[in-house]
């Protein structure tokens, strides 16, 4: 089966643009004075959204010969063009998806472009096209490498993923509530609303591009709690609808504490740590405490606990 994902996204564009307008009507209908729109916000998004779809454009023309190189030297097979292997194709890379929004939630270095999709705090549609310019920076494209050595041509992998991406703007709505039997398959709106909260009891689960199946094999599953409302955003706020400070806090405030923290751990650690270490150094800081030296024992309850989640990988995730 071949075709243009490009093509077929452009197509859509006014079916996005179409749902976030009746997204908009319908939530002021029914739930006046909730302020679940602003066009400040949605501004920000849209601008966001044409700065990553530019630098995507450049980025991958110097990453589908990478693909390139893969496939020709190391494939273990070639897959024709059929239903059969594009079905395998979409369950690897959405796999392989799970794997790199998790990491983006435990290695700092991929939160800080990832961070940008979480750091507003509203919900909506617009929301999903909240995205960084910064993925290629940050190394969203190694983790497709695998699709080329399992035999997947190069052009088709960046279609799938592309596919991935359109598929996950339906789910940033607070319009739609559960959906039944569906939620034990797929991601959906209710899964997502959840990804997005800062609640303890949220906070860091529900990873699903298309399949919610991996969260709930890998132990990150949690189910949206009707009786506590999501509160969304990012633990260290950010108080700005400028795109280029959306686009770069995080790494502005990865590069300070870098240079800021003493001994090679800290420093590895003010790159690769999860986020909890961050907000906890900057937490310490605000409050006058010492800086946690490398192969210190002062770390906090809460960086000990971020520390241990990132060692533990993919076995079943602390419990709130």
């Amino acid at each position: 089966m071949q075709f243009d994902a490009e093509l077929l996204l452009l197509a859509m564009a006014p079916v996005f643009l179409a749902c976030i307008g009746w997204e908009a009507w319908h939530l002021k209908r029914t739930r006046p004075g909730a302020q679940l729109y602003s066009w400040r916000d949605t501004l920000c998004n849209t601008a966001l959204a044409l700065m990553h779809q530019a630098a995507d454009k450049l980025a991958w023309l110097a990453i589908i010969p990478v693909y390139t190189f893969f496939y020709d030297h190391y494939r273990i097979t070639t897959w024709p063009p059929s239903w059969g292997s594009f079905v395998v194709l979409f369950v690897a890379q959405d796999l392989l998806y799970y794997v790199f929004h998790r990491c983006s939630h435990r290695v700092r270095w991929l939160w800080a472009a990832h961070v940008v999709h979480h750091s507003s705090e509203r919900m909506n549609f617009s929301t999903a096209f909240r995205q960084s310019l910064m993925y290629p920076v940050a190394g969203m494209w190694l983790f497709w490498i695998p699709l080329a050595v399992l035999g997947f041509a190069p052009k088709v992998i960046v279609a799938i993923v592309l596919i991935n991406l359109g598929f996950q703007f339906f789910v940033h709505t607070q319009a739609i509530g559960k959906l039944g039997w569906l939620e034990y398959v797929f991601n959906t709106p209710s899964i997502h609303r959840v990804h997005h909260a800062r609640n303890d009891r949220y906070i860091d689960r529900n990873y699903a591009g298309v399949l919610v199946i991996w969260d709930r094999l890998f132990g990150s599953y949690v189910e949206e709690d009707l009786g506590e409302a999501p509160v969304y955003g990012i633990v260290e706020s950010l108080h700005t609808y400028n795109p280029l400070k959306a686009t770069f806090h995080e790494w502005a405030s990865l590069a300070a504490d870098f240079a800021s923290v003493s001994g090679w751990r800290n420093k590895l650690r003010a790159l690769f740590a999860p986020p909890a270490w961050a907000a906890d150094y900057h937490a310490r800081r605000a409050a006058g405490s010492s800086v946690p030296r490398a192969g210190s024992t002062e770390d906090s309850s809460e960086a000990i606990r971020a520390k241990q989640d990132h060692t533990a990988a993919f076995q079943t995730p602390r419990r709130p």
